[in-house]
């Protein structure tokens, strides 16, 4: 029976910013026979407008709320440093390009730190570049895959998918257990809740494939 962990998140997203450490936790918890699999939602579609200030004040209190709660860092110098634009694609697209070559999750973390604690400006195409070379891709293949179809249609694969699993929020955790698919608890503070429903949502799976095995083995009368 297949068993797989889709972890459902955006770069862009600060709540995926601070469920990090516990993400981390509940990967090296998780049972050997579980594959991890990253789906990209998209938080917010293209766009070159100005973030409004409405939004801006509203995304810092955010940042605050999760400091406080979680402890995570973040460097507000972005708010007055960086060119606020409420668009999470470019990134997303970044992300699938660097997976083109192996560093997937790599570029994804580069781009949190960039925006959180480097107070670069997160969608733009020369942040992705500079990334890019940081991490020592191939960066011509990379700014080539970054605008490429491959890339597009692979971005609006895992958005559809997402949107078929019914999640509409990040970070969120969907556990594939053959053909059925259950949304997982999760909790910012620790992996425990993901980790216990995960398990528990085995078991119970386990013990209905083991009856049906039974049922159809049963001799005929």
């Amino acid at each position: 029976m297949k068993r797989t962990l889709y972890y459902i998140h955006d770069p862009m997203c600060s709540w995926c910013w601070g469920y990090k450490a516990t993400w981390e936790k509940l990967k090296l918890a998780l049972s050997e026979d579980i594959q991890v699999e990253y789906l990209l939602g998209g938080l917010a579609p293209d766009s070159d407008e100005p973030m409004p200030q409405e939004m801006r004040l509203m995304l810092q209190q955010t940042w605050k709320r999760i400091e406080s709660q979680l402890g995570t860092q973040f460097n507000y110098d972005y708010w007055t440093l960086a060119e606020p634009v409420r668009t999470t694609y470019p990134a997303c697209r970044a992300v699938i390009a660097a997976q083109q070559q192996g560093a997937g999750e790599a570029m994804n973390q580069a781009i949190q730190k960039a925006y959180y604690l480097r107070a670069m400006t997160p969608h733009i195409d020369s942040t992705h570049v500079q990334l890019a070379e940081e991490l020592n891709l191939d960066v011509e293949r990379f700014i080539h895959d970054c605008k490429s179809t491959d890339v597009d249609q692979e971005f609006a694969r895992q958005r559809e998918f997402c949107q078929l699993l019914g999640v509409h929020s990040f970070p969120s955790l969907v556990l594939q257990l053959g053909e059925k698919y259950y949304l997982v608890k999760l909790d910012y503070a620790s992996e425990l809740t993901s980790l216990k429903d995960i398990e528990q949502r085995i078991k119970w799976a386990n013990s209905i494939d083991t009856t049906k095995r039974w049922v159809r083995l049963k001799p005929k009368e």
